[in-house]
C-alpha cells in the first residue's frame, strides 16, 4: 500500500514568519557607565498536525489519520499498513495539555549556598580546543559588580580561580578591559575565548580593542561574535549581516582568520536563516526554561530538537552559545527554578551533547534586574552561585 503525507507545517511556518509577540529574553545591554539591564526572551512553540492518507496500489484513497507535529523535527513517519483492507481506524486527536494555574508570588528567601557545582562532564583533554566548533565544554562570564561597575583586574583573576575544566569561555563585549583581564587571568592555560563585539555601531573600535588585548596572538581565540540577539531585539537582519562583514574585514586586517558569527535566539535564527549563512557557523541561545512546557530533566532533548532543525535548514554546524537553568525565581509552567532542577538540567544537557555547548553562566549575574517577564530569575543562573569576588 502506498502512503501520502499532506503537512500542515506550512501554516506554522507562516506563523513564524509573522512578527512575534513580546516574550521574555536575556538582554545584554550596551554599557555606558552604570546601567540597569532589562531582560526579555522570545521563544515560540509551534504545534501542527499532519494528515496521513493511505492509498492502495492503484492510488485510490482507502483511509486517513492525523498525527501531531511538535516544534522539534519529527522522527520517521509511521509504517504503512501491510494491506489495503481492512482500512485502519483513524488515530484519536491528541488530548489538549492542561494549562498551568497562576502561581502565588513567593516570599523572598535568603540566597542558599548552592551545592558544589561539578566540573563539565566533558573535561578538557589537556590540549587547546580547536577554533570554532568542536570544543568539549564551555561557560559564559561577565565582569560586572552588583552595582554595575567594572570588576578590577584582581577581581577578574579571583573569579577565574574557580572556573576550571572548560575548553572555552564566552565574553560578550570589550568594555571593562574584560578581554585583557580574562587573558591575563588564564595565562599559561589552554583555555580559549569566544569573544564578542557587542555594539554594531562600534565594530571597528571593538575589533581594535580585541586586537590590542591579544597582542598578535590569536591562538587563544575560539571565535568572535558580532552582536547578541540583535534581530530578536528588533534590529534588521541586513544590518547585522553587514556588521558581520565589517567585523570580518577589520579582524582580518589585524591578523585574525578564525570564525566570525552573530548570535541570536533559536527562533530568530529559524525565521532568518540568512544570519546563519552569513556566519561561519550557526550560533544560538537556547533555554528550555523559557519554553514553559519542558521540565528540567528534558532540557537536553528540547535543545537538541532546535539544533537538529537549524542544522538541517542551514547545512551548518550549530553551536549553542547560551543554555542553562535558574536556581531561584518564579515557576514558568512546568519549568521551576531550584537548585535541584538546575542540577537536573545540567545533567540532561551534558548527557545529550558531547561538544559545542556553552553553559550559562559561571556565576550569578547580580548586576542584572529581576522582572516578572523573566520570572524574577535573571540574576540566578550561575553554575557556581555568587562570584568569589562579590
Amino acid at each position: 500500500m502506498k502512503t501520502l503525507f499532506f503537512s500542515a507545517i506550512s501554516l506554522a511556518l507562516l506563523h513564524l514568519a509573522a512578527p512575534q509577540p513580546h516574550r521574555p529574553r536575556h538582554d545584554h545591554l550596551k554599557r555606558n557607565g552604570p546601567v540597569k539591564v532589562h531582560t526579555q526572551v522570545d521563544y515560540v512553540t509551534v504545534n501542527a498536525q499532519d494528515v496521513v492518507v493511505y492509498v492502495d496500489s492503484q492510488g485510490k484513497p482507502v483511509s486517513t489519520a492525523t498525527v501531531q507535529r511538535n516544534q522539534a523535527p519529527p522522527t520517521s513517519p509511521p509504517a504503512p499498513p501491510p494491506s489495503p483492507s481492512p482500512a485502519p481506524n483513524p488515530l484519536p486527536p491528541p488530548q489538549p495539555q492542561p494549562q498551568p494555574q497562576p502561581q502565588p508570588q513567593p516570599q523572598p528567601q535568603p540566597n542558599p549556598a548552592p551545592a558544589p557545582a561539578p566540573g563539565p562532564d566533558k573535561p578538557s583533554t589537556g590540549g587547546p580546543a580547536p577554533s570554532g566548533p568542536g570544543f568539549k565544554s564551555g561557560v559564559s562570564y561577565t565582569p560586572y559588580n552588583a552595582d554595575n561597575t567594572c570588576k578590577s583586574t584582581q577581581q577578574v583573576a579571583t573569579d577565574f580561580t574557580k572556573i576550571n575544566g572548560y575548553d572555552v569561555i564566552r565574553l560578550y563585549g570589550t568594555d571593562c578591559d574584560q578581554v585583557s583581564n580574562a587573558l591575563a587571568a588564564t595565562k599559561g592555560s589552554n583555555v580559549k575565548f569566544f569573544l564578542g563585539i557587542y555594539d554594531l555601531a562600534q565594530v571597528q573600535k571593538e575589533a581594535d580593542t580585541i586586537s590590542n588585548a591579544v597582542k598578535g596572538d590569536w591562538s587563544r581565540v575560539n571565535a568572535v561574535s558580532v552582536g547578541n540577539e540583535m534581530v530578536n531585539k528588533g534590529t534588521d537582519p541586513g544590518t547585522v549581516i553587514g556588521a558581520i562583514g565589517q567585523a570580518r574585514g577589520a579582524l582580518k586586517a589585524h591578523g585574525y582568520s578564525g570564525p566570525v558569527v552573530t548570535v541570536d535566539t533559536m527562533v530568530a535564527m529559524t525565521n532568518h536563516p540568512e544570519l546563519c549563512k552569513a556566519s561561519d557557523f550557526c550560533a544560538i541561545n537556547c533555554h528550555a526554561f523559557f519554553d514553559g512546557k519542558t521540565p528540567a530533566e528534558k532540557s537536553g532533548e528540547f535543545i537538541k530538537g532546535w539544533v537538529d532543525r537549524l542544522g538541517k535548514a542551514t547545512g551548518k554546524t550549530v553551536v549553542v552559545t547560551e543554555t542553562g537553568w535558574p536556581t531561584r525565581g518564579d515557576p514558568n509552567g512546568v519549568a521551576v527554578p531550584s537548585q535541584e532542577n538546575h542540577q537536573a538540567a545540567m545533567k540532561s544537557i551534558q548527557g545529550t551533547f558531547a561538544d559545542n555547548v556553552i553553559l550559562y553562566s559561571a556565576y550569578n549575574d547580580m548586576w542584572k534586574t529581576n522582572t516578572q517577564g523573566t520570572f524574577n530569575a535573571e540574576q540566578y543562573w550561575g553554575i557556581m552561585g555568587n562570584a568569589p569576588s562579590a
